[in-house]
């Protein structure tokens, strides 16, 4: 009932809070034998790791991880592995103005109405540090998965501002600080996310990811639906208001005619002509590439003042200090990335354990 966990066969569960001495994760299910140091988890790290650009928070963590169990001599034993990051670099003065007012937008209000206290300092439970955890259970999940299946996230939107999608270069991904498939945007994104950002305000994002070499017939119809695993897995990451599979909402306008997803046989094996339904038809996978798009809301912390109240019912101005991203759906790429990882060793696990 706690909400901390997610999956079935492979799960996990999230620890910690954003201004506590560390948090962390357990992962079980996880099959034995696999190799798996800290160095496989690590990288995915690097990329959500705040402070590498002016584009995100200042906030200097290593975000150094550490497998406390569940492994032995560098393989997978097949019980419960935990692993922790410690918080290094915590500014809890930052937040002194937030002890009894709520932050519009952010989870303050809601937090103190459930459970009638609140950690204040940078967000607490609530706060986009703990996904963190996510992205170090996600490495393992792909360790699960294997190098056939290919996950990858890129910004499609910043704000206002799209990409042409038929410059799309994955290559490009890395090579700039907002993880842009088009190489053509990013000065135009720098300038528009540095108004922003001297504003003292933020920006909402869209963020697309794509697995590829899923095969056919992983999911399960109704109730447990592969995009309906994969939409409530993108609900939980922080600040995310909308999901969509494949065409998504953009399919409201399609004809019939051009909606479905034609098939022929090449070589023998079956080909769709189009992938308008993102992968999954009935809520089991085609064997085509799985596409999900995640609209991310502007961060809720920003510097110019904002009508609230107080916990006392008084009602007041605020506005936050601290170090904030501007975007925070720029390192949300790499979150995204780890959620449908995660959800994909699930749904693996569970196909073969019915049908082998």
């Amino acid at each position: 009932m706690a909400g901390n966990s997610f999956g079935s066969l492979f799960r996990f569960t999230t620890w910690g809070e954003s201004h506590g001495p560390a948090l962390g994760c357990v992962v079980d299910g996880v099959p034995p034998r696999l190799a798996l140091t800290e160095a496989d988890i690590q990288p995915w790290l690097d990329k959500r790791r705040p402070g590498q650009s002016r584009f995100t928070t200042q906030r200097q963590e290593p975000d150094a991880v550490k497998i406390l169990s569940g492994t032995f001599e560098g393989q997978t034993t097949g019980t419960p592995i935990s692993l922790m990051i410690e918080n290094v670099d915590q500014r809890s003065k930052d937040y002194g103005n937030l002890v009894s007012a709520y932050r519009p937008g952010h989870a303050d209000f809601t937090y103190d109405a459930k459970y009638g206290i609140r950690d204040y300092r940078g967000g607490g439970r609530s706060s986009a540090r703990e996904t963190a955890a996510r992205v170090a259970a996600g490495a393992i999940a792909r360790k699960v998965l294997g190098p056939e299946i290919s996950i990858r996230g890129a910004l499609v939107q910043l704000g206002t501002e799209g990409i042409d999608r038929t410059a799309w270069d994955w290559g490009q991904v890395d090579e700039n600080p907002f993880f842009c498939p088009d190489a053509s945007a990013v000065a135009r994104w720098t300038e528009y996310l540095d108004g922003i950002r001297k504003a003292g305000s933020s920006c909402g994002a869209v963020i697309e990811v794509v697995a590829s070499g899923v095969p056919a017939g992983w999911g399960t119809p109704l109730y447990e639906k592969l995009d309906s695993e994969i939409a409530k897995a993108m609900m939980t990451i922080n600040a995310v208001k909308g999901v969509e599979i494949g065409d998504g909402f953009a399919a409201a306008a399609l004809r019939g005619e051009e909606n479905a997803d034609e098939i022929r046989l090449v070589d023998g094996q079956p080909q769709f002509l189009s992938n308008h339904a993102g992968g999954i038809l009935g809520g089991i996978s085609t064997g085509q590439d799985i596409v999900v798009r995640l609209a991310v809301k502007p961060t809720s912390s920003i510097l110019i003042p904002r009508q609230t109240i107080t916990a006392a019912g008084e009602e007041t101005e605020i506005f936050t200090k601290g170090r904030h991203d501007p975007c925070v759906g720029i390192r949300g790429v790499p979150v995204a990335e780890a959620m449908l990882a995660l959800v994909l060793a699930d749904q693996m696990m569970q196909h073969r354990a019915q049908c082998g």
